[in-house]
Order: structure tokens, then C-alpha cells, then sequence
């Protein structure tokens, strides 16, 4: 039984969290909820739960307010939000589950299933201290991003990435003065996460962090040469575009 708690401002959010966890997921157990920080943080610290639904903003103090106090702790935590906002880009960087409201139950389901497939501990506490220094700082090089690989998470920071290279289903990221990680996404996926005014996908096989650049050279598209050495061809069609997003 997966011990949980829902902490919510709206009365109306717990009771429809209530209601779908115990109609349809069989294996999950309220064991309290509660309204906002204040009363959440000695239910927690009382019961100890296993899993925290965590609504993300609330009438006095936020969610992050709320698991700063609580550091370290052991318990997975699903986000819930009525904003498509900034934070959503912070709960894909660090690799935690989060559901929009309305809630779907689908989407519930699969959240408690993975937050139930997290190897260990250690890697439940470094998703949210990497979450929580991302959500407190506005400069992007400074932000960390949870890489899923075949192994479990590696955690990396965004201005030690030079270049992310496609291989099929799956994507080789280059680092300064390390290994490279092979994540098990596409490299799609990163085009879609990343930054723009950082990375820049350069070709179909490419996304390269243009502070990285050491010289461009002129051709039919051009040819990037990275710190590292490696010569990228652009593609003729990203030219132009790539070329305004490095005079900006």
C-alpha cells in the first residue's frame, strides 16, 4: 500500500483526488490530507508517507516552500497544477511527474506507476534538489537536467553540455571534460526542452550550445568547429536562422 498524502487549497481538488485514487488505484492509501504548508508540514512529519500529491501554489506559501522545509526527505512527490507555466519546464528538467487539472485519471495512474518504478532513494532526493535549484534560479547555464538513461538518471548541468548527437531512438550527449551520456530519448524531445537561446539544432542529427562554438566556418550551410574539436556541417536550411540567433 502506497501511503499517501494530498495537499491541496481547494477542497474541491481533494475530494476529486480522493475519489479517484480510492474508486481506481487499488494500491494506494490516503492517509491525510491538508490545506496548505502550515498544516502540511506536521502531517507529513507525523505519518510519513510514502507518496506527497502536491498542489503547486497555495494561499500561504507554495510547494517549494513546503519540501525546502522538509529536506531530505523519503517520499515521492507528484505535482499538481492548473498552470502550464515555467515551473512545468523545471518538472521536465529534473525528471518528476507532475498532472494538470482537471486531473485525468489516465494520467494519474501512469504518474503513481512511475514514481513507483524510481530505483532508489538517493535518486528521488536528487530529482528534487535538482528541481528545487532550478525553480530558484532565472539563469540557465546554472540549471541542472535529469538525463534518463538505460541505467537509471544521470544528472548533469546545462553549460556543461557542448553537443547533443542522435543515434536512432536515442541521444549521445557530449560534455566538457567527460564521458559522454547516452540518453534514451530522441533528440526531438531535447529540441523541444532546451532553451533556444542556448542550443540551437543546427542539422537533424545535431543540437549544438552555442556559447561552445570556437569558430564558424563559411560555406553552402557552413560548418560549426566546437570546443572540443568536432566539425558540425549546418544545414543549409538552419543557416540564416542560425546565423541571427548568433549576432543576437
Amino acid at each position: 500500500m502506497i501511503r499517501t498524502i494530498i495537499v491541496d487549497d481547494e477542497i474541491d481538488s481533494i475530494r476529486v483526488l480522493t475519489r479517484l485514487l480510492e474508486d481506481y488505484c487499488s494500491g494506494v492509501g490516503i492517509v491525510g490530507t491538508a490545506s496548505g504548508v502550515e498544516t502540511a508540514l506536521p502531517l507529513i512529519r507525523s505519518t510519513k508517507p510514502d507518496l506527497l500529491l502536491l498542489d503547486i501554489e497555495m494561499a500561504h506559501g507554495n510547494a517549494f516552500d513546503l519540501l525546502n522545509q522538509l529536506l531530505p526527505f523519503s517520499f515521492k512527490v507528484i505535482f499538481v497544477t492548473a498552470f502550464d507555466d515555467y515551473a512545468i519546464r523545471a518538472f521536465k528538467y529534473s525528471a518528476v511527474d507532475y498532472l494538470l487539472k482537471p486531473v485525468d485519471l489516465d494520467d494519474l495512474r501512469d504518474a503513481i506507476n512511475r514514481v513507483e518504478s524510481i530505483p532508489n532513494q538517493d535518486t528521488v532526493l536528487q530529482q528534487m534538489q535538482t528541481l528545487l535549484e532550478n525553480v530558484g534560479t532565472a539563469h540557465i547555464p546554472q540549471k541542472k537536467m535529469a538525463i534518463p538513461t538505460i541505467t537509471g538518471l544521470t544528472f548533469i548541468s546545462l553549460q556543461d553540455i557542448v553537443r547533443f548527437e542522435a543515434r536512432g531512438s536515442y541521444t549521445c550527449i557530449y560534455l566538457d571534460g567527460e564521458e559522454p551520456v547516452i540518453a534514451t530519448r530522441t533528440i526531438s524531445e531535447y529540441e523541444d526542452l532546451l532553451p533556444s537561446s542556448v542550443f540551437f539544432r543546427i542539422h537533424n542529427s545535431h543540437i549544438i550550445n552555442l556559447t561552445r562554438i570556437a569558430k564558424y566556418h563559411k560555406g553552402r550551410g557552413g560548418t560549426v568547429e566546437m570546443e572540443d574539436g568536432t566539425m558540425i556541417e549546418v544545414a543549409s536550411r538552419r543557416r540564416d536562422e542560425f546565423l541571427r540567433q548568433m549576432l543576437k
